[in-house]
């Protein structure tokens, strides 16, 4: 990724979304451009339009830290945009990292408190570079879809929600969940230019979602934090949870996400039906694994099918 040219990307996308008169400027005439003219964001950061125009075109290699403040300041960015933007306006210098990245592991800790986590009815779970699903507790995979079933390297959320049919049923709206996803993968991107496996992640879900090619363009940036989540679950039906993101200590990206819901609500009622049903599934198939008297372990496709519907962040 050529961070110069992402940087200006970056810059007339959000360049085009401001509003003159909500940032006080006069409009004059008949206006040809969406959001604001280059020369009238030059003026209300303080700078010269030749040098905008050179940082919006990916030909300067130098803006300082008091350009770049002013350059959020006038384009009203947010939190997470104003990072991205120091991000992208960073080292440009080409880096190479291992393409054979190990897998990230999970402190045995963090594994204790997800289980303390399951049975007080909160779905938690890990997630770690690329939106990687780390780890999590029973009811979250219950709750949203079984990762701990899949290959290592295929437990991520983005290619759950994108490639996965089953999302666009499971959230109550998918279209937010979709759009906060990509932006994520798009702030990770500006931190990690020379990250091939976040490239390589990014080039699948280009190739098979066409969603995820329109939101991508949008160029969104977005660190989660808090927020409420609406599940239509095939099991306990709708539910909403509120959710919040704290990074583990001591552990580089690696952010452990926790559902609560309100205490004597209909939400709570479905995430401990939802903790019954899973425990009677498990405990079904613990039985069936156990050797039968003739020393196999039998179990039929009908069974399976009785299993109920997929478990499931």
């Amino acid at each position: 990724m050529d961070q110069l040219v992402t940087l200006g990307e970056f810059l007339r996308s959000c360049r085009s979304r401001l509003v003159p008169d909500e940032v006080g400027v006069p409009r004059t005439g008949r206006r040809r451009v969406s959001g604001l003219r280059r020369e009238e964001l030059a003026q209300l950061a303080g700078m010269s339009v030749d040098y905008y125009t050179r940082l919006e075109q990916g030909r300067s290699r130098t803006a300082s830290h008091a350009v770049l403040d002013s350059l959020a300041a006038a384009l009203r960015l947010d939190g997470a945009e104003r990072a991205h933007l120091f991000d992208l306006a960073g080292d440009h210098r080409p880096r190479h990292e291992e393409a054979g990245r190990a897998l990230q592991q999970v402190d045995p800790t963090a594994h204790r408190l997800l289980e303390t986590l399951d049975s007080a009815y909160s779905p938690a779970f890990v997630l770690g570079r690329h939106t990687d699903v780390l780890a999590g507790n029973r009811l979250a995979y219950a709750l949203i879809t079984d990762f701990a079933a899949l290959a290592p390297r295929k437990r991520n959320q983005a290619r759950f929600v994108f490639l996965d049919p089953y999302a666009r049923e499971l959230y109550g709206d998918w279209d937010t969940v979709a759009a906060d996803t990509a932006a994520m993968l798009r702030m990770e991107a500006g931190r990690r230019p020379a990250d091939r496996e976040l490239g390589d992640l990014i080039g699948e879900l280009s190739v098979h979602s066409a969603d995820f090619r329109a939101l991508w363009a949008d160029r969104r940036v977005v660190e989660r934090t808090w927020g409420t989540k609406a599940y239509h679950h095939p099991v306990v039906g709708d539910l909403t949870v509120s959710y919040q993101a704290m990074a583990l200590a001591g552990r580089e990206d690696q952010t452990l996400f926790v559902y609560t819901t309100q205490s004597g609500s209909a939400d709570e009622t479905a995430l401990r039906l939802l903790a019954t049903w899973k425990s009677s599934v498990d405990l079904g198939r613990s039985r069936e694994s156990e050797p039968s008297p003739a020393g196999g372990a039998a179990r039929s496709s009908d069974q399976e099918d009785a299993d109920g519907p997929r478990s499931g962040v």
